[in-house]
C-alpha cells in the first residue's frame, strides 16, 4: 500500500512511513496534507477562485468541548479543556472560512445550552450541518444554531454521493455504485479498511483539523486503487 500511495501521488515511501502518530501500520488516512503543497495553495488561493460545492466544504468531527475526561480517554496533548478547546477552535477557523460549509458529525460539547451557544459563537463558519452523536443530548436542545441537524445525512458535493453518520457502518446507501462514508465516534482507534471507501474524519484522526474535500478525495482515490487492483487478483486467482 505505501508504494501505491507513493507512486500515483508522487512522494516518497519513507514520507509516509514516518507520518507522525501512524507507527507501523499504513493506511490511506495518514496523509496529513495540511502540511503539504496542498495546504500551501489553499492559503494562498481565495475561495472564489474555487468550485464552492467542492473547495469550500469540509468536514470534522467530535471535539467534545469542554470534556475534561476525553483528554485521557483519547490521550490528547493538552493539560486543560481550555487549553483543548481553544486549540481546537483555532484550526477550525484557520482552515474553514466564514462562507465555507462544514459538517459536523456529532460530539460537540459537554454542558449547559448556554455553554453550547458559547462554542457554536466560537466557530467562524456560518454554515455548520450538524449530525448527531451520543454526547449531544444538550446540543439537541440547541438545533436552531446550526444550519441544518440529523442523525444521518445524504448528501452530494458536485457529483459525489456521500452518506455521513456519527458511527462507522459496513455498508451504506449506494456503497456499492461509488458513494462514500464518513464517520466519527472512533477517535482514530477503529482500524481502516483500505478497501472500503469510508474514513472517520474526527479531529482525533487529523491533528485536531478539519478534513477538506479535496484532502478525502485524495484518500478515497487511493482506496479506489487499490478495489481495482484487489478485484483484479481474485479474478486472475479464480
Amino acid at each position: 500500500m505505501t508504494l501505491l500511495i507513493a507512486e500515483t501521488f508522487r512522494v516518497h515511501p519513507g514520507w509516509l512511513r514516518h507520518r507522525q502518530g501512524w507507527p507501523g501500520r499504513l493506511t490511506p488516512q495518514c496523509f496529513l496534507l495540511h502540511e503539504s503543497a496542498f495546504w500551501r495553495d489553499r492559503v494562498a488561493t481565495s475561495s472564489s477562485d474555487h468550485n464552492m460545492d467542492m473547495a469550500d466544504t469540509w468536514f470534522t468531527s467530535d471535539f467534545h468541548f469542554g470534556h475534561f475526561n476525553i483528554i485521557r480517554y483519547c490521550n490528547r496533548p493538552f493539560a486543560n479543556t481550555e487549553e483543548m478547546d481553544a486549540c481546537i477552535a483555532d484550526r477550525m477557523n484557520a482552515h474553514v472560512k466564514p462562507n465555507d460549509t462544514l459538517y459536523f458529525l456529532g460530539d460537540f460539547c459537554m454542558g449547559s445550552v448556554e455553554k453550547v451557544a458559547a462554542y457554536r459563537k466560537r466557530l467562524n463558519c456560518k454554515t455548520n450541518h450538524f449530525v448527531e452523536g451520543n454526547h449531544d443530548k444538550v446540543t439537541r436542545k440547541s438545533q436552531s444554531v446550526f444550519a441544518s441537524w440529523s442523525s444521518l445525512s445524504e448528501i452530494h458535493v458536485g457529483k459525489q454521493g456521500i452518506v455521513l453518520c456519527h458511527y462507522a457502518m459496513r455498508v451504506w446507501p449506494h456503497s456499492g455504485r461509488g458513494a462514500w462514508h464518513l464517520y466519527g465516534h472512533s477517535h482514530g482507534n477503529l482500524p481502516d479498511d483500505p478497501l472500503s471507501l469510508s474514513m472517520d474524519v474526527g479531529v482525533d484522526s487529523h491533528d485536531f483539523c478539519p478534513w477538506h474535500f479535496e484532502e478525502i478525495q485524495v484518500v478515497m482515490q487511493v482506496k479506489g486503487i487499490a478495489r481495482e487492483q484487489s478485484s483484479e487478483t481474485r479474478v486472475i486467482s479464480e
